[in-house]
């Protein structure tokens, strides 16, 4: 099955029609037939005789024709039986408007199940349930009941049919920009949004991807998709859900830190998706990537008429990342002969009051930017588009001509240009034929710096990173014998960690820099190993019952005699049975003292929709509070590792503070590839903590470490984690 057989359906059947005006099987109809769709059109009653002039059949059965595509508008318990007679005549796909479904707990879960099942067994693919329905701009197949859609190379999905309406209508009203699809992936039960997504990169008619997702069933398959995508046509998205945050009652920092906004951000801007925070953002960021060329360098320039807009331009600008070259002396020049003599000449550009006779000195001054070498993109904000309205009527038609020009020089420069004006809500004739040229026009400044800002983002991709981007993960790739020993073993005597021992050998097995250390079942012992070791040694506690050592007073530092050995084993006892009484202790931990240096943190855990993830961040005690963290989905490699490091607030730390010297970022953008390794290697990993590690100018230990297992966790890893290659069918 194609899944043209659903999106350019030569036939549909509207199952649930109704002569009722306020009921959907009245409204599809009455859509297909206003907006003239190129197929057949079959209602499906089993009362009437007619609707809206087209014949009624009692069943998809009765039905003389084949058909493609079928509207089940029905209620949730008539589902299964239908689709059992959609399967029976060959129908191709099904649209499940009805909730009732999964997302009002088991029971609905529970039905949701069977229908998908269903489908299955009779090779049908299943739009929703719980959907708004679709659209087919250009085959007129609208199943939706929305009127006038605005046409254009922008493809919609959405869990919302609000945020659907939402978008339409700005198009509608704001824009000359518009949609050839939209789909209400609904419940996401049968058609997952990575197979939207293959089918709509594919699709010719299509240049952006829109997209407002509220949870995803598939989350790995999606970003191995999304990463394919993005390399040919831009996605827009905006997750919702970012309240909802990590259990604290998570084993590791990790879980305890990992919420979804992190998590899913992160992602996304691996996969190379445009990830938006404001549904306002939404629609004007697809349209600048459907409409203009990209920005090289995230350099552009600002062209004013007014210094208040100019300077919050130029701020917020600034605080996204764009940079604002220096202008070339020639551009300067060029400059200072069209306008006053009290213009602004760097950057950002104020022509102060050098348009108000002739605002088509805009025109000029955007070639001249454009021209220069340092810049490659132009930002104009202010009056433009007022001046007829502003000062003269004559005016008007200087800025058509100013518009005309500019048009042009944006297809002739391959530079883009976004305009912001205060006049766009009069929509005056000179925006309008900007829009022509496909220059969007945005009343919002904010709004506009967020479109310069995703144009640059998008163009970064393609320069620096997307060959970066890989979501495949090779579960038992470099594991070692020895190490499967130690996960065994653990596994085998019912427990669901790693003592810090085994963790930390586990560690060195792989390759791993760790500390000096070994276990003492006694005092004496501890003893015998501190002086081993040359004494100024730490000491923790091991039970496989107290993960988190501090708490539990099961850590000293800085024994340096065999007095402070003694002493602190039996206060680390004795405050580990009053913390948890009746824990299994193994003993005590006795180290080397790791050398000074900056302290650091790497974990992991598994995500619900995405799978393995990695998280950095400076160490010790405080990381929940300070929260000052990075995320990326697993695997990791060197490019994604050191931008962890460079993401996070206190970046500058590890370059020195008060004439201390560097740490090695080096060294621990290796420790996080190390890790990504180390997960891929062992399944059973369910959540790993490595902290603190310290780093010192070179290199760094692992200090102190701990893995949490789980044996179901295995099938689960895998699930989430395998590739689009190893599930793809013939059906896409």
């Amino acid at each position: 099955m194609s899944f043209n057989k659903i999106f350019k359906a030569d036939s549909v059947a509207i199952i649930g029609a109704s002569k009722n005006e306020t009921k959907r099987g009245y409204q599809a109809i009455k859509t297909l037939l206003d907006e003239k769709y190129e197929g057949s059109i079959y209602p499906v009653n089993l009362k009437e005789n007619t609707i809206l002039g087209l014949k009624c059949y009692r069943s998809v059965l009765d039905i003389p024709e084949n058909i493609d595509l079928a509207l089940l508008t029905t209620p949730p318990h008539t589902v299964k039986k239908i689709l059992r007679e959609c399967g029976e005549k060959g129908v191709a796909g099904v649209v499940v408007i009805a909730g009732g479904f999964g997302e009002l707990g088991e029971k609905g879960r529970r039905l949701e199940e069977e229908i998908v099942g269903i489908a299955r067994e009779k090779g049908i693919r299943i739009i929703g349930p719980n959907t708004s329905g679709m659209i087919s701009v250009n085959k007129g197949l609208n199943l939706v009941g929305l009127k006038n859609v605005p046409h254009g190379p922008i493809a919609l999905l959405t869990q919302s049919g609000n945020i659907a309406l939402t978008l339409i209508t700005e198009a509608g009203l704001k824009s000359q920009m518009g949609f050839n699809y939209y789909v209400g992936v609904g419940n996401e039960a049968d058609i997952k949004f990575h197979e939207y997504l293959e089918y709509f990169t594919k699709d010719p008619e299509t240049r952006v991807i829109l997209m407002y997702v509220e949870g995803l069933r598939e989350g790995r398959k999606f970003l191995q998709q999304a990463s394919r995508t993005t390399q040919v046509k831009p996605i827009v998205l905006l997750k919702s859900g970012r309240s909802a945050k990590g259990s604290k009652s998570a084993g590791s920092h990790t879980g305890a830190l990992a919420g979804i906004s992190e998590v899913a951000s992160t992602a996304f801007r691996k996969a190379g998706i445009i990830n938006v925070e404001h549904s306002d953002e939404m629609f004007p960021i697809a349209e600048s990537l459907a409409s203009l060329p990209l920005i090289n360098e995230s350099s552009i320039a600002i062209l004013a008429d007014g210094g208040g807009h100019a300077t919050i331009a130029a701020d917020y600008l600034t605080d996204l990342g764009i940079k604002l070259p220096e202008l070339e002396k020639e551009t300067r020049d060029k400059l200072a002969a069209i306008l006053p003599a009290n213009a602004s000449l760097s950057n950002p550009i104020d022509v102060a009051g050098g348009t108000d006779e002739n605002p088509a000195i805009f025109a000029d001054c955007a070639e001249i930017l454009l021209s220069d070498k340092n810049i490659h993109g132009l930002l104009i904000v202010g009056l433009f588009g007022g001046y007829g309205i502003r000062f003269a009527k004559k005016l008007a038609f200087m800025e058509e001509d100013a518009a005309h020009r500019m048009g042009k020089l944006v297809s002739i420069s391959r530079k883009p240009i976004v305009l912001h004006s205060l006049f766009n809500y009069a929509k005056p004739h000179s925006l309008d034929l900007l829009r022509y040229y496909n220059i969007p026009v945005y009343d919002s400044l904010e709004i506009a710096c967020k479109c310069v800002e995703a144009l640059s983002i998008y163009g970064s991709y393609f320069r620096e990173y997307h060959k970066e981007s890989n979501f495949h993960l090779n579960w038992g790739a470099k594991a070692v014998r020895e190490g499967q020993e130690i996960i065994n073993k653990a596994l085998a005597e019912g427990r669901n960690a790693l003592l810090e021992h085994e963790a930390k050998e586990l560690l060195r097995l792989q390759g791993a820099s760790v500390s000096i250390d070994r276990l003492a079942h006694n005092e004496d012992e501890a003893v015998q190993i501190a002086e081993e070791l040359g004494y100024n040694v730490a000491m923790k506690i091991v039970s496989p019952h107290i993960l988190h050592k501090s708490d539990a007073g099961g850590v000293k530092l800085k024994l340096k005699n065999e007095k402070d050995v003694r002493e602190a084993f039996n206060k680390i006892i004795k405050n580990a049975g009053e913390y948890r009484p009746g824990a299994d202790i193994k003993g005590c931990i006795v180290s080397r003292m790791a050398a000074e240096g900056i302290e650091v943190i790497i974990g992991t855990k598994i995500d619900d929709q995405f799978g393995p993830i990695v998280m950095f961040g400076l160490g010790g005690i405080l990381v929940e509070v300070m929260k000052d963290v990075s995320f990326r989905v697993l695997p990791v490699s060197q490019y994604w590792a050191a931008s962890m490091i460079d993401e996070i607030k206190s970046a500058l730390i590890l370059d020195g503070v008060r004439g201390g010297p560097p740490s090695d970022k080096k060294a621990i953008a290796e420790l996080i590839e190390k890790v990504s390794e180390i997960i891929e290697a062992y399944p059973a990993i369910h959540e790993m903590d490595l902290n603190p590690v310290i780093v010192h100018e070179e290199g760094l230990t692992i200090v102190d470490a701990r893995i949490i297992l789980s044996k179901e966790n295995i099938e689960k890893k895998k699930r989430l984690s395998l590739s689009l290659d190893e599930t793809k069918t013939d059906e896409n």
